[in-house]
């Protein structure tokens, strides 16, 4: 019984969330001699959840989701095939039990994104925000988080805690929404907040590299919260 409540306490599910992106970082390194690859962390990450939403993912279908060559796309395949994580057939490429189980905590944490208009928190052409469940604490300021949005071509980012049921930045206690009830409200649809969330919203001049950046901004959280 203490080892069950032990292993659900945010601590121990924090720790095996970095021990999930370490393994999500072997997958983007180098093989040997091999060529340096165009793709990283958060392309994979993307790649796996378009193979837990549908059955089978043809290598075409990677390439326009994930805005890679062929080639690149082949070469992420082999990685991920190499962590046992999928495998492919006549389909197309699919996840493999021990795949399904790899994803599923990381999907218990980031488990809802959507895009978000142009407004006063998040000033972009395109915005796009990503919920981290139980993850509230992991920043100070949201410094860390727009840098992290930064190195993937964001123009900036915004990081809001959901406290007492609003929506709040961090340091601060008065709802950063209050006055924006369509904003409030596209947030609360789809992304389901609930007290101890973190929200991460990316923003760019093209629509998938604010995706891509609050992806990465995310995952990058995820790994450094201790």
């Amino acid at each position: 019984m203490y080892l069950n409540s032990w292993m659900n306490h945010p601590i121990f599910n924090h720790m095996n969330m970095r021990s999930k992106i370490q393994d999500l970082q072997n997958i983007v390194s180098r093989k040997g001699s091999s060529k340096i690859l165009t793709f990283s962390i958060p392309h994979v990450f993307k790649a796996l959840q378009l193979m837990h939403q549908n059955q089978f993912v043809s290598r075409s279908t990677f390439c326009q989701e994930l805005h890679m060559g062929e080639g690149a796309v082949k070469t992420m395949i082999l990685h991920l095939k190499d962590e046992l994580l999928v495998d492919s057939n006549k389909s197309g490429t699919f996840l493999t039990v021990k795949g399904k189980n790899f994803v599923k905590d990381l999907f218990d944490v980031i488990d809802l994104e959507c895009p978000v208009p142009k407004c006063n928190i998040a000033r972009g052409k395109f915005n796009y925000g990503v919920i981290l469940r139980n993850y509230s604490n992991a920043t100070k300021s949201g410094m860390d988080q727009r840098d992290y949005a930064v190195l993937y071509g964001a123009n900036g980012a915004t990081t809001i805690q959901f406290r007492d049921d609003q929506f709040v930045f961090p340091k601060e206690r008065i709802d950063c929404l209050a006055n924006d009830i369509k904003t409030k409200n596209v947030l609360l649809d789809n992304l389901k907040p609930k007290n101890g969330d973190l929200i991460i919203i990316a923003s760019a001049k093209e629509s998938f590299v604010a995706e891509i950046a609050a992806k990465n901004s995310a995952l990058r959280t995820m790994a450094t919260h201790r």
